[in-house]
C-alpha cells in the first residue's frame, strides 16, 4: 500500500494554489451543509414527535398514508385541541395557505410575468433564465432576508399596505437588490469553482455509468413554476409532471432535422465502429486497457453513440404534433394560448423546449448562475423593485388564522378569474382588468384542481358552481371533430406507481376528470376568445397606481 498511495506530508509538497483554494471552498461548503443537516435533523425530530403524538401516525405507517388522511388528521387535531387559537376550524385551503404561502408569490409572480428574467441572446431569441442560484436570491430578497418584505413567515410590513410609501419602499428594495448584487459579484469566483467541483462530484459517476444520462430531458426550473397550480403541493406536482413526461417526450421527438439526422447516424457509426474494435481488443486481450487513454477514449465514444442515438427520430412514429401536444395539455394543464393549431411550428418547439429542456443545459445554466447572478439583479430586478412593491399591496389579504396570503391562491374566479374561461357560469364582481386577472386561465384550473385534490373541501358558491358546471360539460365531451383540442388519447399511459404518501389526492380521486376538465376549459377559451387580440402578460405589463 505504500507504493501506492502517498503520506499526506508527500500530498501537500504536490498541492498548488488552486488546489488549495479548491480544498478550502470544499470544506466551507461541506461545514455548511453539515450545520444544516444537523439543523433539520433537530427540524424532522419536532415533525417525527408531532406526527407520532398529536396525529397518533406510528412510523411504519407513515409510508403508506396518502396526504389527504394525514391532512384530515390535522383538522381533526385543530377540533380537539386548538393549536390555532385565531380560528376553531381549519379548512383544507387554510392548511395549503399555511404551507405554500411564499410559492403561491412566487406562483402569481411568474404568472404575471414579474419573474423569472428573460435575456435575448444573439442568435438564440428570449431565454428565460431561471436556476437554483437566482431562486434562493430572490427569495432572500422577497421572504428570508432580514429587509424582506415579510416582517416573519406570515406578515407583510405594514408599510407595504400603504399606497403613500410606494415609492420609499422601491427604493429602499433596490438598495437591497444593488448590495445583493455586488455580494454576489464578490463571492462569483469562489461560488463558480464549487458549482465546477459539485457539478464534477455529481455528474462524473452518472455519465460514466449511463453516458446518454444528460441527454435525457426533464422538467425545468422554469417549467416546474410556469406549470404549478395555485395551491399545489410538491409531492402533487411531481405526480402531475411524471405522467406528463412520456407524452412531452413523444412531442419533441417528432421534430428531427433532416441534416442532423444524417450527421448523427455518419458519426454514429463511425464512433461505433471504432468502440467495437476497441471492445474486441480487449476480449482478445485485457492489456488493451492499460494502454494510456483507451478506457478514456471508450468512454468518449460510447457517450458520443448514446447522444447520436437521441438526435436520430423513430421513422415508425406518425407526424401528428396536435395531437401529441393535447397529449401533453392533458397532465400539464397549462399551454400558452397561442400555441393553438401552431404546435407543428419551431417557435412553439422553442418555447416548449424552455419548459422540457434536456438535462446538460440545465447543468450549464447552473454552471454559469454564479457569473449570471449578479448582472440579473443588477439588470432585471432592480428597475422592478417598484412592481414588486405593488403586487405586495394589491395583491395581499389577511385570512384569519393563516396570516397574509396572495390573494391568487384565494381562487377567487370573480375577482381573479377571466371571463373567457368561465362561459358564464359566474358573475364578474367588475369590469375585466387583465392585470388583476390571472393568465391563461391559472385561478380556473387552479380551482379545480384544488377540488380534485381535495373533494370534502366547500369552496364558495360561485366557486362551487363552477366547478360543477365545468364537471358536467366536459363529462359530455367526444372526440367528434378533427379541430377539436380533445384527442381520445389513454391519459393514463403515462401514469406511474408510487408509494401511498406521493399521490396527487385521495386514494378515490379520478385524475380523468381533471384531464377532461383541462381539455375542455382550454377549447372553451379558444371558441370564446376567438381571434380577439388579448396582450400577453409581459415584463412591461401596467400595474394599477394608487394615488
Amino acid at each position: 500500500m505504500a507504493d501506492v498511495i502517498y503520506s499526506p506530508q508527500e500530498c501537500k509538497s504536490h498541492f498548488g494554489l488552486f488546489t488549495w483554494i479548491a480544498l478550502c471552498i470544499a470544506a466551507i461548503v461541506w461545514t455548511l451543509r453539515l450545520i444544516r443537516g444537523v439543523y433539520h435533523m433537530f427540524h424532522f425530530w419536532d415533525i417525527k414527535q408531532f406526527f407520532n403524538t398529536a396525529l397518533d401516525v406510528a412510523d411504519s405507517e407513515l409510508d403508506n398514508l396518502t396526504w389527504h388522511e394525514i391532512q384530515t388528521r390535522v383538522r381533526n387535531v385543530q377540533l380537539e385541541q386548538q393549536m390555532c387559537i385565531h380560528k376553531r376550524e381549519l379548512s383544507e385551503l387554510d392548511i395549503y395557505h399555511r404551507i405554500l404561502r411564499q410559492q403561491n408569490y412566487m406562483v402569481a409572480m411568474a404568472n404575471k410575468c414579474l419573474l423569472p428574467p428573460r435575456l435575448r441572446l444573439p442568435f438564440v431569441g428570449e431565454v428565460v433564465y431561471w436556476t437554483r442560484s437566482l431562486r434562493h436570491n430572490i427569495y432572500f430578497l422577497l421572504f428570508w432576508g432580514p429587509w424582506a418584505p415579510f416582517e416573519n413567515p406570515w406578515h407583510l410590513r405594514e408599510n407595504y399596505r400603504k399606497p403613500n410609501m410606494r415609492h420609499e419602499l422601491s427604493k429602499q428594495l433596490a438598495r437591497h437588490v444593488l448590495w445583493l448584487a455586488l455580494a454576489n459579484l464578490v463571492f462569483a469566483p469562489l461560488v463558480f469553482i464549487w458549482q465546477i467541483l459539485y457539478a464534477f462530484f455529481n455528474y462524473a459517476e452518472v455519465i460514466k455509468r449511463e453516458p446518454g444520462s444528460l441527454g435525457v430531458r426533464n422538467w425545468s426550473l422554469y417549467g416546474r413554476l410556469y406549470l404549478r397550480h395555485f395551491n399545489e403541493l410538491d409531492h402533487e406536482l411531481n405526480a402531475r409532471l411524471n405522467r406528463a413526461h412520456r407524452p412531452a417526450t413523444k412531442y419533441l421527438s417528432a421534430f428531427s432535422s433532416p441534416m442532423a439526422t444524417v450527421f448523427a447516424r455518419s458519426f454514429a457509426f463511425m464512433c461505433g465502429a471504432v468502440l467495437a474494435v476497441l471492445l474486441l481488443l480487449t476480449v482478445y486481450d485485457e492489456d488493451v486497457l492499460s494502454v494510456e487513454h483507451v478506457l478514456t477514449m471508450m468512454t468518449l465514444l460510447g457517450a458520443s453513440v448514446a447522444v447520436c442515438r437521441a438526435l436520430i427520430p423513430d421513422e415508425t412514429m406518425a407526424w401528428c404534433p396536435e395531437t401529441l401536444l393535447a397529449n401533453v395539455l392533458a397532465h400539464t394543464h397549462y399551454l400558452p394560448s397561442g400555441w393553438k393549431n401552431q404546435a407543428h411550428t419551431t417557435r412553439v418547439r422553442s418555447e416548449f423546449q424552455q419548459l422540457f429542456q434536456i438535462r446538460v443545459v440545465g447543468v450549464l445554466e447552473e454552471l454559469l448562475s454564479p457569473l449570471i447572478t449578479p448582472y440579473l439583479l443588477w439588470r432585471h430586478i432592480y428597475p422592478r423593485t417598484l412592481d414588486f412593491v405593488d403586487f405586495y399591496r394589491n395583491f395581499t389579504v389577511s385570512v384569519v388564522g393563516v396570516g397574509d396570503v396572495c390573494s391568487f391562491a384565494q381562487m377567487d374566479v370573480r375577482k381573479h378569474g377571466n371571463p373567457d374561461w368561465q362561459g358564464g357560469y359566474t358573475s364578474v364582481a367588475a369590469a375585466p382588468n387583465q392585470y388583476t386577472q390571472a393568465e391563461d386561465g391559472k385561478t380556473e384550473l387552479s380551482l379545480m384542481h384544488f377540488k380534485l385534490t381535495n373533494p370534502s373541501w366547500h369552496p364558495p358558491p360561485e366557486a362551487q358552481q363552477f366547478v360543477e358546471a365545468v364537471e358536467r360539460e366536459s363529462s359530455l365531451i367526444m372526440p367528434h371533430s378533427e379541430g377539436e383540442l380533445y384527442t381520445n388519447a389513454d391519459l393514463t399511459d403515462s401514469s406511474i406507481r408510487g408509494d401511498a404518501y406521493r399521490l396527487e389526492g385521495p386514494l378515490n380521486s379520478n385524475i380523468e376528470n381533471m384531464s377532461l376538465s383541462t381539455l375542455y376549459l382550454h377549447d372553451r377559451h379558444y371558441r370564446q376568445a376567438g381571434s380577439r387580440y388579448r396582450r400577453p402578460a409581459e415584463e412591461t405589463t401596467p400595474l394599477l397606481r394608487s394615488n
